[in-house]
């Protein structure tokens, strides 16, 4: 017993003397100049840092405070982006929703300048820092009906919704009855997994029912099990579960070919359509052969008058005599062999020069 007694006295005289050093430390006794300490943790990597501060922070309240305090200084650590809010959410039912993460320094619902309704998404700004991760830690948010997704505001819209995975995650809900409303559907799709993000498609002008809806699951798991479940039965009626993807492209697809109409071009008569050149007549006409050629008036004669000029036909020419020819005499070669023409050297012709 008395070896244990005398271990412990010791421990506890180990911590005292600790305890004494960072008196001594915080008293002044021993310190060390800000450079001295940028020299000390500028070798450091971001991970060390943090941890190091997480622990100092931990073990003395001031350094947490000056820990808040710097990290919520600027705004765009504590501003969140809301999209996916209904058509008549208002801001005080957006902040309402957030509320208990922290106190809201500023909240609104964007809203068009013409019709002054919602345009589906709006800004939450926390005090704290900390209020901003809480609402991250939960990013989807039922709100008058719809899910709602936040992130924050600096990432924009490549938050969580843009990641590689999310093409398989998100579906297509088509054949909806018009009294399924986004809780029901949510509610319905929720058994196959956790929903990330999900409404029925409302009309912006009557606030009514388009016929579909959307749903995001958070694993691709979830998403496989809703289009393999047999039971699409919702609202009294069949209902269509498929990936967005592929109804999107179908829908891209029927555009292009609805939208390209071919028109005949008008050719004018007899010749073909000139690029560039407006048509001169909308039935086009092919060349055909032999083709008939303009007709002219008939010429009428020589005028009447005087001499040299006469309204009757002129006379033909008389008719030339034969010129007689005398025959000609053949002359006969004499007989004998003809005389031998003077040959050079390689039996080419000899000629003598002109004298």
């Amino acid at each position: 017993m008395n070896s244990q007694t005398q271990v412990e006295s010791r421990g506890t005289t180990m911590e005292d003397l600790k305890k004494r050093k960072l008196e001594e430390a915080s008293n002044g006794q021993i310190s060390s100049s800000p450079e001295e300490l940028k020299l000390l943790l500028d070798p450091l990597s971001k991970s060390q840092l943090v941890d190091l501060l997480s622990k100092l922070g931990s073990q003395y309240p001031s350094i947490a405070e000056e820990i808040k305090s710097v990290a919520s200084a600027d705004p765009v650590h504590r501003k969140l982006f809301v999209r996916g809010l209904a058509w008549n959410t208002t801001s005080e039912t957006l902040c309402a929703a957030f509320r208990p993460h922290g106190e809201i320094e500023e909240g609104a619902v964007i809203v068009d300048k013409t019709t002054g309704k919602s345009r589906g998404y709006g800004f939450i700004t926390y005090k704290h820092m900390e209020s901003t991760q809480s609402a991250l830690q939960a990013p989807s948010k039922l709100i008058d009906g719809r899910m709602a997704v936040c992130n924050l505001a600096c990432e924009g819209l490549s938050g969580a919704s843009t990641t590689p995975d999310q093409a398989q995650r998100k579906l297509y809900i088509g054949g909806l009855a018009p009294d399924v409303t986004s809780e029901v559907l949510l509610s319905f799709f929720g058994r196959h997994g956790e929903i990330e993000e999900g409404s029925v498609a409302y009309d912006k002008e009557t606030n009514e029912s388009r016929g579909f809806g959307f749903v995001t699951y958070k694993t691709v798991e979830a998403a496989k099990k809703a289009i393999d479940d047999p039971q699409k039965f919702l609202g009294g009626r069949s209902i269509i579960v498929k990936l967005a993807d592929s109804h999107k492209g179908k829908m891209i697809q029927a555009q292009l070919s609805t939208a390209v109409v071919p028109i005949a071009l008008p050719l004018a008569a007899g010749y073909p359509q000139q690029p560039g050149k407006p048509p001169a007549s909308a039935t086009p006409v092919a060349y055909t052969y032999p083709q008939a050629g303009p007709t002219y008036p008939a010429y009428p004669g020589p005028p009447a008058g005087p001499a040299p000029y006469s309204s009757t036909a002129p006379a033909p020419y008389p008719s030339q005599p034969q010129m007689p020819y005398s025959s000609a005499t053949v002359m006969k070669d004499p007989l004998g062999l003809p005389p031998t023409p003077t040959v050079g050297m390689g039996g080419y012709p000899y000629y003598f020069a002109k004298q």
